[in-house]
């Protein structure tokens, strides 16, 4: 791919870096009321935070969000010129104009009404038994409604070599299954608020309200057969490979061989199941209940899955519970902003192509590259230093860190996608399209090598991820942009914001779910039992740490679930501050006045940096689902909590014995 010249891209962003004069974060956000010692989060971010409103189309707002708008503003631009276009059939700017017509034409979608999806509501109609359910979940599941359990193909954890097919739990309308058990008010409310839109979208397509229950009492038994959160993040715990002969003799009721044949691919030689206990469970409900549940089931999956890009009254109603009630959004993103996290779902490559040529300079990946390799010695330096690991595990972590492959900015074999058939039709018919052509892409994966070159995030997406099969990190162009990159910013700031990124990615390789997999990306370990047991008695501290928070009253941390996140922010940390000290060595100091810029120290930037990228105000209700669920755990922890235990933090700032930002040196977890 032939990227634009630097200049074009670079003239594109300047008015957006005109918008923000300060470099990596901005002293006046600072909250100089509280001192950094007694809580650093709010020293650092409290006066934006007090300054600062969420858009009521937001659940939460902060950095990221703003970071989003000037990626949205071009990717705008890039659909609204692309549907104008006379493009050429089958080229991404044809796909990604069509697709963004078909999206931005209420009228027709209000006209249409749920015409588009008759065809898939006879096929509904006509589950029967049980081969007709597992032809009509396939056809589903090709169309991204997962309904009754989750299907797909990919690389294999014991043989990372290889794609193999994975069955694994699904099928809830809520976000947890705890939402569907627990039995305080608070879950109870929203079970009620749950059932009472299904009653509605229900009737909203003429089918009967009432029928809500059955819905419910079937989903409620298929959370009864789900692990919990905490239970997933053990990769052993989920990983059961079969042949389908151990499969059928497993889950005896389970009919994964009508299933096949439904999507036309022959039985493979093996299957891994990630939870063979709720496949059972299935099984059996297969068999008991009666057809005419399992079609009112269906067809709520399908209005839930679609809901989206159908008329008006589906989407208001949908984004009623899912944003409002659940997570306190009081309006709606604009349409063409719908649209377009549509298009980045379905067409993502394409349109992330297009934004590249347009958005990302190559001094950036360059730049971005060799911060990487300094982090990748730091860490390898701090292995080396670890008193508490052996020699032959120091080692084999040496050996895996050498091992992880590197993605910056964009893919170097983009995504075909001319099979794709996108063109003037419902809007709802395109987005199907899109998530049957995602399927079979994958699907198709099945017998081959594995695909390197591929992303599991599009290019203009403000995220960063770490792949423990593949082992491999990637940080898509959507993240490299002030202030988490700021080419121009002092290396303090730019180590602390995308520096720490970097790190914490890095460390996921060796947090207590990526420490499993070896340097080829198998879960296989590479451990002696004498530092896996030092190791996890560090980690526990972590998770004693962070069990104590309390986001809001009565409703503390869950320290496991969000183990492997808090492993990294302060791994992450650690070998940021190590990489930019290395790459201070035989540099001119870059700091101003008495050795500072704008009154801080190059160490105390360092901080701030990385206060800033946590900047975030968040709605109660999305805080509330957020504890519950996310891995992640809210954005004033990810920076007290890793700060109270560095010591760099600790003399960057004074923090005394005794101070909030000062853990007792007997609570810190020194792991990496």
């Amino acid at each position: 791919m032939t990227i634009r010249p630097a200049f074009l891209a670079l003239a594109l962003l300047a008015p957006l870096a005109a918008q923000m004069p300060y470099k990596g974060f901005n002293p006046a956000n600072l909250d100089t009321s509280v001192k950094p010692t007694q809580d650093f989060f709010q020293y650092a971010v409290g006066t934006w935070a007090k300054r600062t409103t969420i858009p009521p189309e937001y659940d939460r707002y902060g950095v990221d969000q703003e970071i989003d708008a000037r990626t949205h503003q071009i990717l705008k631009e890039i659909m609204e010129a692309a549907a104008m276009a006379k493009a050429k059939t089958g080229s991404e700017t044809q796909q990604v104009g069509d697709f963004y017509a078909s999206g931005m034409d209420e009228a027709g979608i209000e006209a249409q009404g749920l015409t588009p999806l008759k065809p898939l509501f006879a096929r509904i109609d006509g589950v029967k038994d049980a081969p007709t359910l597992m032809a009509v979940l396939a056809e589903l599941h090709q169309r991204w409604a997962f309904a009754a359990f989750s299907f797909g193909v990919e690389q294999d954890d014991k043989e990372s070599s290889r794609y193999s097919l994975m069955l694994s739990q699904g099928g809830l309308g809520l976000p947890d299954r705890d939402y569907y058990l627990k039995d305080d008010a608070k879950s109870k409310e929203i079970l009620a608020a749950y059932r009472a839109h299904m009653a509605k979208m229900l009737g909203l397509a003429g089918l009967d309200p009432k029928d809500a229950d059955r819905v419910l009492a079937l989903e409620t038994r298929l959370a009864k057969a789900s692990m919990t959160r905490v239970e997933l993040r053990d990769p052993n715990a989920i990983y059961h490979a079969m042949s389908p002969a151990q499969l059928k003799a497993a889950v005896p009721g389970f009919p994964v061989d009508l299933y096949l044949k439904a999507l036309a691919i022959p039985a493979p030689d093996r299957f891994v199941v990630r939870q063979p206990a709720f496949l059972a469970e299935l099984g059996r409900m297969i068999q008991d209940l009666p057809a005419d549940q399992w079609r009112v089931y269906l067809r709520w999956n399908l209005l839930r899955s679609t809901a989206s890009a159908l008329p008006k009254a589906f989407e208001q109603e949908d984004f009623a519970f899912y944003g409002t009630k659940l997570k306190g959004t009081t309006a709606q993103h604009p349409r063409w902003k719908r649209v377009m996290y549509a298009a980045d779902s379905g067409l993502g490559e394409a349109l992330g192509k297009l934004y590249v040529q347009r958005a990302f300079p190559a001094s950036s990946k360059a730049k971005v590259l060799e911060m990487v390799e300094n982090l990748r010695a730091a860490l390898k330096a701090r292995i080396e230093g670890l008193e508490w690991m052996s020699a032959p595990t120091k080692l084999k972590a040496k050996e895996k860190l050498a091992a992880i492959r590197v993605k910056i900015g964009y893919p170097d074999v983009w995504r075909d996608y001319t099979k794709l058939q996108i063109r003037p039709q419902p809007y709802v018919l395109n987005v199907l399209e899109t998530r049957r052509f995602e399927f079979q892409r994958r699907l198709a994966h099945l017998g081959q090598p594995i695909d390197r070159n591929e992303w599991d995030m599009t290019p203009q997406t403000n995220n960063a991820y770490y792949s423990p099969s593949m082992n491999e990190i990637a940080f898509p162009a959507g993240i490299l942009q002030p202030p988490y990159f700021d080419a121009t910013a002092d290396d303090a700031v730019n180590y602390g914001n995308i520096g720490a990124t970097i790190g914490h990615e890095m460390t996921h390789g060796f947090d207590d779910e990526g420490r499993q997999y070896d340097a080829d990306g198998n879960l296989k370990s590479w451990w002696t039992a004498e530092d896996e047991k030092a190791y996890n008695q560090r980690a526990e501290l972590v998770a004693k740490q962070f069990d104590a928070y309390e986001p809001l009253p009565g409703l503390h941390l869950n320290g496991k679930l969000t183990l492997g996140e808090n492993i990294a922010d302060l791994g992450g940390l650690k070998i940021a501050w190590s990489a930019w000290k290395l790459s201070q060595k035989g540099k001119a100091p870059q700091s101003g006045v008495g050795g500072k810029i704008e009154g801080f120290t190059p160490e105390q930037r360092f901080f701030l940096g990385y206060a800033e990228t946590w900047r975030t105000l968040t709605r109660e209700e999305a805080a509330r689902l957020r504890v519950n669920t996310d891995p992640h755990s809210p954005a004033k922890f990810r920076v007290n909590g890793p700060l109270s235990n560095l010591p760099e933090f600790f003399e960057a700032f004074g923090c005394k014995d005794g101070d909030p930002m000062k853990r007792p040196e007997k609570d810190r977890p020194a792991i990496w």
